[in-house]
């Protein structure tokens, strides 16, 4: 049989990203060939990796085996409807940020430089791989390339103790996740040495094994997603990475665990439980909240947009927990509604997500400042950024017509019209539950405002703002690509819900059926609800050109110039406007019992104070911070076996010999 042709591309462009990886070490003192050859080379392997996507999700999948390995352990790779979805997440939100990333790091110095841009290429070519992989070998080790080249990315600044921390609580929690992927597989085969997907989709576990399997597959990959608890990484380490490498942190590499745990759940394993469904949508929902409530009361720009990934994946994983439900239950148009909402919220993610951290990215390298309490009227000296950036703001904030309303309003609706379901606890919980994401809908806007509002709106709170330059052709270039796409995904919603049909057929063998047209999207029926994102844009352009017109024509000559809310005091400057710190303050009165506050109040009599306000995570404190100390003391106590003295190190040899002679036989 031959191979698929879809496939081998995918495997040469894997190949492709290694062979510039490889070249960028032979350029370690020609940094400007990197920024000008292979980063653009490594774009168009992201643009081409999507194409192979579409191509995947169009035609017959294939697979075919590697003559790589280990003896009697070749590499298995398949292409299908899945893969072959993710793969146009990741490449259109890889092109883009990697065509940002050409301008981003022209400045950087030739040796550090040709060192990220190896492992930024390996860090590409390990999630592909991931995708591909059909065996829990090629899987693993896909996973783990992908986990240290990110590891590496993240402490790029590797000199600044704070990033060292952050990358090594990402990789701890990392392999703590990849452990439980390992009994995962052990378990779905079922100890018969047999490690292809294949012979896993094969497999007739018992409700309870599948049971063991599932959950082991929900840590694993909730622990890479930044799932709570296991989301304490995240806040860390996307801070800490260069921004094109955040963007592609959680535009993407947070994805392929969404990929996997929908492999597992809905592809290797044979049964579905309805009480997975039900765990997965307490998770998201307590993700969703817990992380747009942290992303409120945050004055770092990275720190705020790396809790409203938590967030995000929160509201990927209630829809991933909706569709084991629906499933269960029988309701298949109804889990196809909701296997379309997650996939398409995963597909907006990466995109607006991306664009807001190559905003801030922009903004970050231009003032040098993270903290916004430090910025503000920037949308004067950076408009590029500044527009560019607004709307990923408002995609993510979910306003239509952009792409982010279109997947909260298909989960909405799948919520909203839920039928009675087989058990009556979950008939109960679910309007809770379409409350809850409501509620977090509402809050990231309310963080978008904060977002955008401090940092490019106002006037500028430091003087050294004064001299901030906006982004250069290569960074908006990539800027560009990513609104197109929050646009485009945003204005053709049915379009995008024709093209993620095969996923939907292949893992619950029901599609979406739309009983509008192109144009029009009505998810469930015209009578119930109903959406045209173009007859929106042109009312909103209507009106506003009316508005214009009316202003100039009835008004003009007329208008009278004056900064708004000044209260009738015409002195004003930056200090009286409102900071971060201001308006996440009723979210950290309202919901205090999460974090906890520490404060720095000014002295009354100061004549510039100063208000800091800190919201520290409580999981982190009252779950992680003891094993730390635990694991601290314990190594000071092993240290103090240490003494550098040989005779006691002849001692230590001598008592082992006795002990093995005694109790060995």
């Amino acid at each position: 049989m031959p191979e698929p042709i879809p496939l081998q591309w995918a495997w040469g462009i894997v190949l492709y990203w290694l062979l510039l990886a490889g070249a960028s070490l032979l350029l370690q003192r020609r940094g400007h060939l990197v920024t000008s050859l292979v980063m653009p080379l490594g774009a168009l392997g992201a643009l081409a990796i999507a194409a192979v996507g579409v191509a995947g999700l169009v035609l017959p999948g294939g697979h075919f085996v590697l003559p790589i390995g280990l003896p009697d352990l070749p590499f298995h790779l398949r292409l299908d409807a899945l893969s072959g979805f993710f793969l146009v997440l990741l490449g259109g939100a890889a092109f883009g940020v990697t065509v940002y990333a050409v301008g981003y790091f022209r400045t950087m110095a030739a040796g550090p430089l040709a060192l990220l841009s190896l492992w930024y290429h390996l860090f590409l070519a390990g999630m592909v791989l991931v995708l591909l992989a059909d065996d829990a070998y090629a899987f693993m080790v896909a996973w783990e390339l992908m986990a240290l080249s990110s590891y590496f990315l993240v402490t790029t600044d590797h000199k600044i103790s704070d990033i060292r921390r952050a990358g090594f609580l990402y990789l701890l929690i990392a392999h703590v996740g990849a452990v439980s992927l390992l009994l995962c597989f052990g378990v779905l085969q079922g100890g018969h040495g047999a490690y292809t997907f294949d012979y896993m989709r094969s497999a007739e576990l018992t409700p309870f094994w599948a049971s063991v399997a599932f959950l082991l597959a929900l840590f694993g990959f909730g622990a890479k997603a930044g799932l709570v608890p296991m989301h304490v990484w995240l806040p860390e380490a996307h801070p800490a990475a260069p921004s094109p490498v955040s963007a592609l942190m959680s535009g993407v590499m947070l994805k392929t665990a969404i990929y996997g745990l929908l492999r597992v759940t809905f592809d290797l394993l044979n049964v579905q439980i309805a009480w997975w469904g039900t765990l997965a949508l307490a998770l998201g929902l307590l993700t969703a909240l817990y992380g747009v409530i942290f992303a409120a009361v945050q004055s770092d720009m990275k720190r705020l947009l790396a809790w409203s990934s938590i967030e995000n994946i929160g509201i990927i994983l209630a829809g991933f927990g909706l569709t084991v439900i629906f499933f269960a239950d029988g309701k298949g148009a109804l889990a196809a509604l909701t296997m379309t909402a997650l996939l398409y919220h995963a597909l907006n993610h990466a995109f607006f997500k991306g664009l807001l951290f190559v905003g801030t990215g922009s903004v970050l390298h231009s003032t040098g400042v993270r903290h916004m309490g430090a910025l503000g009227g920037l949308i004067r000296r950076m408009p590029w950024t500044a527009w560019l950036t607004l709307v990923g703001a408002l995609a993510i904030a979910g306003m239509p017509p952009l792409n982010g309303f279109v997947s909260e309003w298909l989960l909405l609706q799948a919520f909203l019209l839920t039928p009675g379901l087989a058990h009556n606890y979950l008939n109960m919980v679910i309007p809770v539950a379409a409350a809850a994401i409501a509620m977090a809908a509402a809050l990231a806007a309310y963080v978008m405002v904060k977002f955008f509002g401090v940092v490019f709106l106002g006037q500028p709170r430091a003087e050294n703002l004064k001299h901030a330059h906006d982004a250069g052709w290569p960074e908006r270039l990539g800027m560009l690509w990513l609104a197109a796409a929050c646009v485009l995904l945003g204005l053709f919603p049915a379009m995008v819900i024709d093209a993620l049909a095969p996923v939907t057929r292949l893992l619950i063998s029901q599609t979406l059926v739309n009983d509008g047209n192109w144009l029009f999207l009505a998810p469930v029926s015209a009578e119930r609800a109903s959406y045209a994102p173009l007859v929106f844009l042109l009312v909103v352009l209507a009106v506003l050109l009316v508005t214009f017109l009316a202003v100039r024509r009835v008004y003009h000559g007329r208008i009278r110039r004056a900064d708004p809310w000044d209260c009738g005091y015409a002195e004003q400057d930056a200090r009286m406007q409102d900071s971060a710190e201001g308006f996440g303050q009723p979210i950290r009165q309202v919901f205090d019992v999460f974090m906890r506050v520490e404060r720095e109040m000014p002295d009354p009599f100061d004549r510039k104070p100063h208000y800091r306000g800190d919201s520290r995570d409580k999981i982190w404190l009252l779950l992680y911070q003891p094993i730390a100390d635990l694991a601290t003391w314990l190594s000071a106590q092993a240290g103090r076996l240490q003494h550098g003295r040989i005779q006691w190190y002849l001692v230590y040899s001598f008592a082992t010999l006795i002990f093995l002679l005694v109790f060995t036989r």
